[in-house]
């Protein structure tokens, strides 16, 4: 990608480059950062339309704040696009989410600029506040500026933060980046109550123009006039209580400034030249759009948010229509079904209607879906009181984001014991968000919890039976997980049927080893099993589908049988299916069986597809294959070499 024909950007590497730059230019440098941006994320592939609508508010932050030794904190980080080119990371930025390649989120390892590490939402005000707290302790000067979108205030936290900031009353800015989406949802993304405040009475220019005005003629009267601006400053805190957020941000401290147009890049920087210097906490609400001045972004703001490389043109990414469904489709139209048949199910997701597939359920009964905004540990509780009712709530929610509600799970749900169901999409490693985003616990922290049953299908003709047999289950909590991507094209059934709780099944018979597999890792323990055929090695499969309850019975009879086992699992292996066979073993006393337990390494993967991921980790067929024969090797004092060749 040539660079050549920018005017501004070209000389543009780091802040400090930016500060150089006339102000009545940054409309010039915010246009071709934008047009840079679509051309190397229609590429790559990322997040797309929050970035585009953050770009005159990075300008702005990095021309106005002497960063890095500001320090600015960025909430949600695919909002950060920007901020990452504004900050030595453009000639890099077309390894964007790729193996070895830049994060597509904030990361402190990767720029001093990133002062925070963000991979969700509503955790930057808090974040910010913990850095000005040190700050003031260590005697320092430097400003802390926090930038959270609408979304992240429907997310709890974010109040938690603002509450206390404005008790210690510490300096520091929050921006309120407010797009006016807080949902990534194709129907319906407006979810924020606050919006309809925004948007009827906030954006209406009266109470502003009575601001200006009154600030206007008593700037030009000297005393007296101070003495009237001291009245209309009490007049504008009585308008403040009734027609602003300031009845909400003021009363939690904050000194409140807005709206602005987040998208008047002169005027941002005017306006945090005023606040930069003021002492308190500040809130800043800028209104901004989605994918503002890429006019796909702009029309279809939810399908742009995060995309796969795509036609810079229409917008469009190309398609193979010979491809299966993805597990989420799948999951969409078997909860409808089920929806269906049975009057007390309903769907629940935290803000990624269309990421879980419950996007199907919103269309077609909506009156029994329920979309909380990015609020986990709320979507959690909330079920739980459905299923007090003798409803049967299924919360779908990502493994990564669902661990924001571990306490509610445990407190909530399980000690009541009741029946939620807990569908976790991209259990296992989902690719190119990275370690923000993997699934990698899921089945350690949820099989801890007493009363909580966890499965995973293969397939997806098991998914929907395992979906099936949650929704019957009625006797308390249950978990299913699925990986993120397109499913196997196995023929499905258009009937359910339950599958006995607890239950394996035998997949491929074999002598030499076992290889107990759960969820995703089935197909690829079936082919490293062919593999390891080819080498003389009888390996026996099965499809354990139930982490808890285990099912001892099968483990008890493959002990019976084969004296070796290698169990296979995309979740990290401290507390997950492989120490849940160790515990079977241990609980029946049985003593003549070498386990090797292989899955997810104590440490965190870092972004790259499932495929490279899973090979570099040797959870691919082929690695399967050949930790099996390492094992097996290193039990006879062999190498695998020598294994084989025997």
């Amino acid at each position: 990608m040539s660079e050549s024909h920018f005017q501004f950007f070209d000389k543009i590497n780091f802040p400090e480059d930016l500060r150089k730059v006339d102000v009545k230019d940054l409309r010039t440098v915010c246009a071709e950062l934008r047009e840079f941006l679509v051309d190397s994320v229609s590429r790559t592939g990322g997040h797309l339309g929050a970035g585009l609508g953050a770009i005159e508010l990075a300008v702005a932050l990095h021309y106005v704040f002497n960063t890095p030794e500001d320090k600015l904190v960025w909430d949600t980080g695919h909002q950060a696009y920007p901020h990452k080119l504004l900050t030595g990371r453009k000639d890099r930025f077309h390894t964007m989410r790729q193996l070895n390649g830049i994060s597509g989120f904030l990361r402190r390892m990767e720029s001093e600029y990133d002062v925070f590490g963000a991979g969700h939402a509503s955790t930057a005000i808090s974040a910010a506040l913990g850095i000005a707290t040190a700050r003031d302790f260590a005697g320092k000067k430097f400003k802390v500026v926090a930038v959270v979108g609408d979304g992240s205030l429907t997310g709890g936290m974010a109040y938690e933060g603002m509450n206390n900031t404005g008790l210690l009353k510490k300096n520091m800015i929050v921006v309120l980046n407010d797009n006016q989406m807080v949902s990534l949802s194709a129907v319906n993304p407006t979810l924020w109550s606050f919006h309809n405040y925004f948007n009827e009475i906030l954006t209406h220019p009266t109470y502003n123009k009575f601001k200006a005005n009154v600030w206007e003629l008593t700037g030009k009267l000297d005393s007296f006039g101070d003495r009237l601006r001291t009245v209309a400053h009490n007049v504008e805190k009585g308008l403040k209580a009734v027609i602003t957020p300031g009845m909400l941000f003021e009363a939690l401290g904050f000194r409140y400034f807005g709206p602005f147009n987040g998208h008047n890049v002169v005027k941002l920087v005017e306006v945090f030249r005023h606040v930069k210097d003021l002492t308190g906490p500040i809130l800043i609400h800028t209104i901004s759009e989605k994918g503002k001045g890429y006019a796909p972004a702009e029309q279809e703001a939810t399908r742009l948010h995060g995309v796969t490389p795509f036609d810079k043109i229409t917008g469009i990414a190309p398609k193979n229509p010979n491809a299966p469904p993805a597990y989420t489709t799948i999951l969409g139209k078997a909860l409808v079904e089920i929806c269906k048949q049975n009057p007390k199910v309903v769907g629940i997701t935290a803000a990624m209607p269309d990421g879980t597939g419950l996007v199907q359920l919103q269309k077609e009964m909506p009156e029994r879906f329920f979309d909380v905004g990015i609020a986990e540990q709320h979507a959690v509780t909330f079920a739980a009181g459905m299923a007090t009712e003798g409803y049967i709530p299924v919360a779908a929610i990502y493994s990564t984001f669902l661990q924001r509600a571990f306490d509610q799970i445990i407190h909530d749900v399980c000690i009541q014991n009741l029946n939620v169901v807990f569908v976790m999409d991209r259990g296992g490693l989902v690719g190119a968000d990275g370690p923000t985003h993997h699934g990698a616990f899921d089945l350690s922290y949820l099989r801890c919890i007493p009363n909580m049953v966890v499965m995973a299908p293969k397939d997806e003709q098991e998914l929907r039976d395992m979906l099936f047999t949650a929704i019957e289950y009625r006797k308390g909590p249950i978990a299913m997980r699925y990986p993120r991507g397109n499913v196997l094209g196995v023929p499905v059934r258009k009937e359910f049927q339950t599958i006995p709780i607890g239950t394996s099944e035998s997949l491929r018979s074999g002598s030499d080893v076992a290889i107990l597999a759960i969820g995703n890792m089935v197909p690829h323990a079936l082919k490293a099993a062919d593999l390891l055929s080819k080498d003389g090695i009888s390996a026996e499969v099965v499809n354990m589908r139930f982490v808890k309850p285990l099912d001892d019975a099968v483990v008890k009879s493959l002990s019976s049988r084969i004296d070796n086992f290698v169990t296979v699992e995309d979740n990290t292996v401290y507390g997950g299916f492989g120490a849940a066979i160790l515990e079977s073993l241990q609980r029946q006393h049985i003593v003549n069986v070498a386990v090797k337990l292989h899955g997810i390494p104590d440490r965190f993967i870092d972004h790259g597809t499932p495929d490279e991921l899973h090979k570099s980790l040797k959870l691919d067929p082929q690695g399967i294959a050949d930790v099996t024969k390492e094992f097996l090797a290193s039990r006879e004092g062999k190498s695998a070499f020598e294994l084989v060749a025997s």
